[in-house]
């Protein structure tokens, strides 16, 4: 494990969590390149070519992170003109890019066009019909794949489940081979595959292999009617355990995906994993600015607040909170810890217990995905500085946001406004 104890101090690989603090201030999140790397091996070595993987950018877009990534050999999917113009920043290469999402605008799509993405990952006939146009003007030929919703319950958190027919991705099973029929017919496009993404946080194989078997079954249909599919993407949603549940066992999944796989023929598999990367790869670290006793409630006031990390408020997420220095033989009082933001929903921990008073340093475990990504300027909060350590060596790969570029880019009024 990457964030152990040595005695009573919480270290990032061989680096002391409280140094890091010293230096880079908090709220911090540090990430771990060696966590990073072995969670990338965990899938890679299972997996070998022609299947692709694709590192999920959405997860946890720094630099270094993907630049880690691509030197691993990694894909990327992604959700945005935005994340395209990351990854190629990163080292990483457009042909190795899916491009999904539900709503790419036009000119998302002629970048991509322009920078030779990999493929499209389409979500609806609209969007089909888009990129026919775009395409054609440009004189090129498209790469689409089709995300079909396999209507596969992966019960998960219902802001995360997206396989569902109740769901505003992709097209329904039962419209699909319309779908592929006018894609087909269209000159500037080639429809080489299918997709899938039934959800996040998925901790059970069987979800996932009964979404392939309807996939499966699909393109089985597709290819009799002359359409030749190549590959199928069957998304992300690898879950990681944030209260210590069992973790899901990926080798099994893959090895029977790729046996499944088989039976079929022809056909390149890519996966889309992400927070399975980088989740269990970061924390937060915060400060105590108070502890505050209550007739009902007492509270362990924080630095960091809901603007850095949003998936407490957002999912009702857990997340372990731990002291970065234990104190010994001490009483651990029930508290909730919570932030500075004027929000009821800005916390992080509901009945912890947890010994800590002003000044000493929390890490919020497992913040590695879906952390500095969903991170705002609510309440004029500058975002936090990011660090990743390699070894005994820590290296700042974002720096803390000053307080002047919040509102740079604003105009006040003229006087004669």
């Amino acid at each position: 494990m990457s964030f152990t104890y040595k005695e009573t101090e919480l270290f990032a690989e061989q680096c002391a969590v409280t140094e890091l603090a010293k230096t880079h201030g908090t709220p911090l999140f540090v990430y771990s390149k060696a966590a990073i790397t072995a969670n990338w091996q965990q899938f890679s070595q299972h997996w070998p070519a022609p299947h692709k993987l694709c590192y999920a950018v959405k997860a946890n877009s720094n630099l270094a992170v993907l630049n880690v990534l691509a030197r691993l050999g990694a894909g990327f999917d992604i959700v945005s003109g935005g994340e395209l113009a990351r990854v190629l920043a990163a080292g990483g290469k457009a042909e190795d890019v899916v491009f999904s999402g539900v709503g790419k605008s036009h000119e998302e799509i002629a970048y991509a066009l322009d920078q030779n993405i990999g493929c499209f990952n389409v979500e609806s006939s609209a969007e089909l019909e888009r990129i026919q146009h775009i395409a054609s003007e440009k004189g090129v030929v498209a790469p689409i794949s089709l995300r079909v919703n396999p209507d596969v319950d992966a019960q998960t958190h219902p802001y995360i489940a997206t396989g569902l027919k109740a769901n505003k991705f992709g097209i329904a099973m039962g419209e699909a081979l319309d779908v592929f029929r006018r894609g087909q017919a269209l000159e500037n496009l080639d429809m080489r595959g299918v997709d899938c993404h039934i959800g996040s946080q998925i901790l059970t194989p069987q979800p996932f292999l009964d979404a392939a078997d309807r996939m499966f079954n699909l393109i089985g249909t597709l290819r009799e009617e002359g359409i030749q599919i190549t590959h199928l993407d069957m998304g992300g949603g690898f879950g990681i355990p944030y209260q210590h549940e069992e973790k899901l066992e990926v080798s099994g999944y893959l090895q029977e995906l790729q046996r499944r796989a088989k039976e079929i023929g022809n056909l390149t598999l890519m996966l889309e994993p992400g927070r399975a990367i980088v989740g269990n790869a970061g924390i937060m670290v915060t400060k105590v600015e108070y502890y505050k006793p209550g007739s009902e409630k007492n509270f362990l006031l924080v630095d960091a607040g809901m603007n850095d990390l949003l998936r407490p408020s957002l999912y009702n997420a857990y997340h372990d909170i731990v002291p970065v220095q234990r104190h010994q033989g001490v009483d651990e009082p029930l508290v909730d810890v919570v932030g500075p933001v004027c929000e009821t929903g800005d916390f992080f921990g509901h009945a912890r217990h947890l010994a800590a008073q002003e000044g000493d340093l929390l890490a919020v475990m497992n913040a590695g995905a879906y952390g500095f990504t969903m991170a705002s300027n609510y309440n004029t909060r500058p975002r936090a500085a990011e660090v990743m350590v390699h070894g005994e060596t820590a290296s700042l790969i974002r720096e803390r946001e000053p307080l002047a570029s919040l509102w740079q880019g604003e105009h006040v009024l003229g006087d004669d406004a």
